[in-house]
């Protein structure tokens, strides 16, 4: 009752003032930023151009009205306990431009960026330190949806949908409190999140991805864009006094059109207002293509600030910013955008030591709980009459959706039983108390190996979660039947997912399989299956292993993850079965399925044997951050920081002494983005064996190699790309070192002609070093981000390798798909 108390008398000394803001013509206008003059209490308009401002302090206030292209207009307020209506029409900016400053042979505008870049670091750092509350608001909208996708039924939004197929599908608010201190720390407490049709959603808006900051040399995205007052901005746009005004205060604004020097490269264009004299921003209007930033789904996103002036500060700080986008892909048309809202600003507060740690980002207490008579008080953005009705639409629909009646209704027409479903696969669902299950069908795992033959695989798998705290359970069972081996194989494994605070996670299995002799195999049994057939060239060599296996793992503190496993298993040699070829070349035959000897076809490459396995590993994530939320830990590795991984493993039990060994390895990889000249990433490992002169070829330290010429990922940073499967494999030490630089476009952009191909050039270097062996070298040039239009799925490279003095040259094809189809 207290509370209610207080909090009804706090809404009685509380006054809002509401209207509908529009041009000479009477047209709404959209984001105009409303605030009480000298402070950073403020609003913005709706897209409908109505606003509303909650006034807290007794007696008179000037409100300022100010709105990009449009003359400031400051009203007087009187505080009064009721809501009052005061609906404002401003006039279009009258921008000037002096003939005194026209000089053919000199651009004014170029002054007016040199004197914004020489002072920047100076306005940066005006608003160095700060606290401030947040609003952002979230909306994804779809247009003209089809009814189909590649011959695929397109209906799972159908039920948020109008007769034209369009509709809003995502809308969200945040409302949160920051700390931040430039350059890069910033904690965030979430007091409101509200999902539209969710009740249990957390919203995923937050001040940290709103960061765009023009005093920065580069705004983040896909690749990062360059500020158009960057310290180099001058070789990458090109500027024109537009004009100049007076704002509210008698500052003169210029009016800067910016555009790039080249449409290819990652550059906004548009206008920059600066503020003469002390040359601080004034707000940003400028927009930007995907192509440009590398998300080539995206077709534009522009992005709008505006700035408040503070007289008794005499601090230009944000107010207010709007990011909007189009975007499009197979038919499917979006749009959206998101609006965010800072203010009541304390500028250089006392942080203690604890402001600022590991945790970025937290929720209070029941923030996605809030009922709404709180967002109507505090709310700084009314909603539109479109947000209205999707909140109230998908309010209701989701109380449909909770009810068993519905759930089972759903889970009835995606449980139908189809013609194709024996061979493609089949998955049962029962919503309602969270379980599904369902088995694989024989397509998804076929292939083909000189071993096995044709080979078939399915499975069966039932599984259990829990979406609040994000968690699940999955029992599952695989078969797998070679042809021309005429035997099956079994294995059943066992997944708990205990927390997502920690990640704590259990896996047990067991059974049988044919392995490649490299646990990471290297080679996909799509891409074998195709160099098999069609090539005669068996690179996958397999043994045989009956085992059973266990492992825990989880986050022992935060940035440190430990694991540790058990195995036991027996170990068996296999060999060809089949010497099938879809193209037969008489002077060609299949090499043995020895690693070792390919062309010895009466020596086995293992005996057959067992041995038990110990390990323990750990995964130390230096500077890592995160996010926490009510339903788990969400963590974020720091650019500033290697990651580094520490393992040791010890074979023990065997069926003979000589294959008891211990290993010991360490990883380490660090991603470095250079600015806008592009990321290096590094991948580096190292290991030795001890004891392990007489241990198992399976036991042995393999490498990814690759003699198919094709590349499966997006980056080539754990694998050789010339190298033979086995020809180094090891029971000794070894160290590889593995770097990429990729420009993201800094050289292909500036080059005509290649600069179409809006593609990135990947410059690499691989080297593997073991005793008693020349090292192995590789270095590589290549294109990434190669494709037709907006699909962007190739990469090529061509490839030089030595080692010793042997010599080779090759090209290496890159499908990121592919590991889509193993």
């Amino acid at each position: 009752m207290l509370f209610l108390f207080f909090s009804a008398l706090s809404m009685a000394q509380q006054s809002r003032v509401a209207g509908i803001i529009t041009d000479q013509n009477g047209k709404p206008l959209p984001s105009v930023s409303v605030y009480i003059e000298n402070t950073y209490i403020g609003t913005t308009t709706n897209e409908q151009g109505y606003y509303e401002l909650a006034i807290k302090h007794p007696g008179k206030s000037m409100l300022v009205f100010q709105y990009l292209g449009y003359k400031t207009k400051k009203i007087k307020f009187v505080f009064s306990p009721s809501t009052q209506e005061l609906n404002i029409q401003l006039e279009e900016e009258n921008i000037t431009l002096s003939e005194v400053t026209i000089d053919k042979k000199k651009n004014p505008a170029i002054e007016v960026i040199r004197n914004a870049i020489a002072s920047k670091k100076e306005n940066s750092e005006t608003t160095a330190n700060y606290t401030a509350d947040f609003y952002s608001r979230g909306i994804f909208r779809i247009k003209d949806a089809p009814k189909a996708i590649l011959g695929q039924k397109f209906d799972y939004f159908d039920e948020v949908l109008d007769s034209t197929r369009s509709g809003i599908l995502y809308l969200s608010e945040t409302v949160s409190k920051i700390s931040r201190q430039k350059p890069d720390k910033m904690k965030e407490t979430i007091v409101a999140s509200k999902v539209s049709g969710n009740d249990n959603g957390f919203s995923f808006n937050n001040a940290a991805s709103a960061n765009f900051d023009f005093y920065e040399n580069y705004l983040p995205f896909q690749v990062n864009a360059i500020s158009p007052i960057a310290d180099n901005a001058f070789n990458y746009y090109t500027y024109k006094l537009e004009g100049t005004f007076f704002d509210k205060n008698n500052q003169q604004i210029n009016k800067v059109k910016i555009t790039p020097r080249r449409k290819s490269e990652p550059v906004f264009e548009g206008y920059i207002y600066i503020v003469e004299d002390s040359w601080a921003i004034y707000a940003v209007d400028v927009s930007i293509i995907g192509a440009q930033v590398q998300m080539p789904a995206l077709n534009t996103l522009s992005l709008k600030q505006s700035f408040n002036y503070n007289s008794v500060s005499k601090i230009w700080a944000k107010n207010t910013q709007k990011l909007d986008f189009t975007a499009g892909l197979l038919g499917i048309n979006f749009s959206g955008g998101f609006t965010y809202v800072y203010s009541r600003y304390l500028f250089n507060p006392k942080f203690d030591k604890k402001t600022f740690g590991a945790e970025v980002l937290n929720f209070e207490d029941n923030a996605n709980k809030k009922d709404d008579s709180f967002w109507n008080t505090l709310r700084p953005v009314p909603l539109t009459s479109e947000e209205i009705t999707d909140y109230q639409k998908k309010n209701a629909l989701q109380e449909k959706k909770k009810s068993k009646v519905y759930l089972d209704s759903i889970d009835a027409k995606g449980n139908k039983f189809k013609f194709l479903d024996p061979i493609v696969g089949y998955d049962y669902k029962n919503s309602h108390q969270k379980w599904s299950a369902g088995y694989d069908g024989i397509l998804k795992g076929f292939s083909f190996n000189t071993v096995q033959g044709y080979r078939f695989k399915s499975g069966l798998y039932f599984t259990k979660r829990d979406e609040e705290k994000r968690t699940f359970s999955t029992i599952r069972t695989d078969f797998d039947y070679g042809v021309s081996e005429k035997k099956l194989r079994a294995t059943a494994s066992y997944v708990n997912r205990f927390s997502n605070t920690n990640y704590s996670e259990l896996r047990v299995s067991g059974g049988s399989s044919a392995d490649q002799f490299n646990p990471d195999e290297p080679i996909s049994r799509f891409i074998n299956s195709i160099s098999t057939l069609f090539f005669k060239d068996n690179y996958m060599k397999l043994y045989e292993k009956n085992f059973v296996k266990a492992s825990f793992g989880r986050e022992i503190i935060n940035g440190l993850f430990m694991n540790a496993s058990i195995d036991y298993s027996e170990r068996k040699p296999l060999w060809n079965m089949t010497d099938q070829v879809y193209f037969q070349d008489r002077n060609d035959f299949y090499t043995s399925n020895n690693p070792l000897l390919p062309f010895d076809f009466n020596t086995l490459a293992i005996t057959k044997h067992n041995l038990a396995k110990g390990a323990i590993s750990a995964r130390i994530t230096f500077g890592q951050q995160y996010w926490t939320r009510p339903d788990g830990k969400f963590n974020f590795s720091n650019d500033k920081y290697p990651v580094l991984h520490i393992g040791f493993e010890k074979g023990f039990a065997g069926s003979e002494k000589r294959y008891d060994f211990d290993h010991l390895n360490a990883r380490l990889t660090y991603d470095i983005t250079l600015g806008n000249k592009g990321n290096l990433a590094i991948n580096t490992k190292a290991g030795k064996f001890f004891n392990a002169e007489g241990i198992s070829f399976v036991d042995y330290k393999h490498f990814n190699g690759n003699q198919t010429h094709v590349g499966q990922s997006d980056r080539y940073l754990n694998n050789f790309n010339l190298m033979p499967y086995y020809s180094n494999s090891t029971n000794d030490a070894y160290f590889e070192f593995y770097a990429e630089h990729d420009d993201k476009g800094y050289i292909m952009n500036k080059i005509p002609l290649l600069n179409k191909l809006k593609s990135t050039l990947v410059l690499g270097y691989h080297n593997l070093s073991v005793p008693d062996r020349s090292p192995y070298n590789e270095f590589s040039v290549g294109l990434n981000n190669l494709g037709f239009g907006k699909f962007k799925f190739f990469r090529l490279d061509y490839v030089h390798s030595y080692q010793y003095q042997n010599h080779s040259d090759g090209v290496v094809f890159g499908l990121k798909l592919l590991n889509v189809l193993d």
